[in-house]
């Protein structure tokens, strides 16, 4: 039962954290994206970041609570 406990408290943490990166990640690229010229090929790369970030998070999520569609 503690595994249990222990294994779901690890993905929650590790959830909040690549839920502030994505978070982060979103800022950042709204802040790139205002500039006239943005540097796209870094703008690219933060987008697929992001996107990265997020299937990763749908990962840990249905690990948590595999009967509910994340």
């Amino acid at each position: 039962m503690e595994d249990t406990e222990t294994l779901q408290s690890a993905l929650q943490q590790r959830i909040r954290e690549l839920q502030m990166e994505h978070d982060d990640l979103d800022d950042a690229i709204a802040r790139l994206s205002e500039n006239p010229l943005p540097d796209q090929l870094r703008l690219q790369r933060l987008k697929k970041r992001k996107l990265l970030l997020k299937d990763q998070l749908t990962h840990l999520e249905r690990q948590l609570d595999p009967d509910v569609l994340a």
